[in-house]
């Protein structure tokens, strides 16, 4: 008999605990064999100048890669690492382990999508099925209370209808041992300078003081902190993103850790938390029902191009406010904000330099640690008055959001 051999590839899913696509195949395959791909066309520069992925979360990544290498190794298998495109490196995988499925979960924008298309021809033509999951959101597809054509456009209908008509599904059991194919190559994780870093900014990015290390580990040892009941922080939800961003750790595994975790003293916090949650699924559900919504207009402006520039020289000469300053050095530096930094510094970008709002979420994709395609494009279109939710624009004046939110404590100069 035919052995049933599950390639699991990992891609913003890289955790052992709550990981659907980990247990099905551990549950229904004879033997796994995980995979992850540092995929070449998130590297390098666009042809505004920034790049694609930034060195902070890059290095992130790496450790979020390294951390679950050594889970899985734990477990009795191993992590296979590649660094090239997908499409080429799994059918090439597949043949050698006698691969007969391919399990990862699906993404929603567009890049990614495309990749998973590129991907399912390629093992098609050798007869192997790549099997979507979808395990990126708070709330199952399958549970929502309306098909994906009929989402409410506001948020508050959205989120009312969910909470009033849907669940959370609860976390998925532990997996305590895999069945791995006995010889598998011995793999390593790709240098910063193979991924396209010159030697100048490695040399700049190890003077930064970024708090958080990627990994599931980190993810749950910050969970915990900033959840504690004594905890009292700005920095909360945006210390947790990173680790949701990456897959470190699931959407619902925090949400229910929230509701455990935070006492009836703490419901300001608590809804804050919970809102950020939703506006993530919102984003998400939102950019499926209508493809690429949030990332339309960019080659028509004819502006664009002078956008980047000034958004490239605001990074490199700073702002005439010292607060702005502070701001653009805490993120260079961390990779971290909080989401009301963040929407301090969109604010000025778009009101005081006169950006088009695709290229400020440029600058967000490059600097920021827990970068998804939906959240930040999302929030950006808003930012912007061009969100799908139209009553949850934010044209606040940037001075007024720092007199509301700001607060000198920054670490980092």
């Amino acid at each position: 008999m035919t052995k049933k051999v599950i390639l699991v590839w990992f891609r913003n899913d890289l955790r052992i605990n709550d990981n659907e696509i980990l247990f099905e195949a551990i549950n229904k395959g004879d033997i796994v064999i995980p995979v992850y791909i540092f995929d070449s066309r998130y590297f390098g520069k666009n042809s505004y100048g920034f790049h694609y992925t930034g060195i902070l979360r890059t290095k992130f990544l790496l450790e979020s890669v390294e951390y679950l290498k050594s889970q899985l190794q734990a477990l009795g298998a191993d992590l296979l690492i590649f660094h090239g495109k997908p499409e080429e490196i799994l059918s090439k995988v597949c043949a050698k382990y006698e691969v007969t499925q391919v399990y990862h979960h699906r993404e929603v924008a567009f890049r990614e999508t495309r990749i998973s298309e590129k991907v399912e021809a390629a093992l098609w033509k050798e007869r192997i099925n790549l099997k979507h999951f979808i395990g990126h959101t708070l709330y199952h597809k399958e549970d929502l209370p309306f098909p994906i054509k009929d989402v409410p456009e506001s948020f508050a209908q959205f989120k009312k209808k969910i909470e009033k008509e849907s669940f959370v599904r609860p976390i998925i059991p532990a997996i305590d041992h895999i069945i791995t194919h006995p010889h598998l190559e011995q793999t390593n994780l790709p240098t910063l300078e193979e991924l396209g870093f010159t030697p100048q900014e490695i040399a700049q990015s190890d003077s930064n003081s970024t708090p958080l290390q990627g990994g599931e580990e980190q993810g749950l040892y910050w969970l915990e902190r900033t959840l504690s009941p004594s905890y009292d922080e700005i920095n909360d939800y945006n210390y947790i993103s990173p680790y949701i961003a990456h897959g470190n750790i699931s959407p619902a595994y925090y949400y229910h850790k929230i509701k455990e975790s935070l006492p009836t003293g703490k419901k300001k916090k608590y809804d804050n938390l919970i809102n950020r949650l939703f506006w993530r699924d919102y984003f998400r559900f939102m950019l499926k029902k209508h493809p690429n919504i949030f990332f339309k207009d960019q080659e028509e402006t004819k502006d664009f191009q002078q956008s980047t520039d000034r958004l490239l020289h605001l990074l490199k000469e700073g702002s005439d406010n010292d607060a702005i300053n502070d701001l653009l050095n805490e993120m260079k530096q961390t990779g971290n904000l909080p989401y009301e930094y963040r929407e301090i510094l969109a604010a000025y970008m778009l009101q005081e330099l006169g950006v088009h709002h695709l290229a400020g979420a440029l600058v967000f994709e490059e600097y920021f640690i827990d970068y998804a395609p939906a959240t930040v494009y999302g929030y950006w279109a808003h930012y912007a008055d061009k969100g799908t939710s139209t009553k949850d624009s934010i044209q606040v004046p940037w001075r007024d959001l720092l007199k509301k939110h700001y607060c000198p404590r920054m670490v980092v100069k």
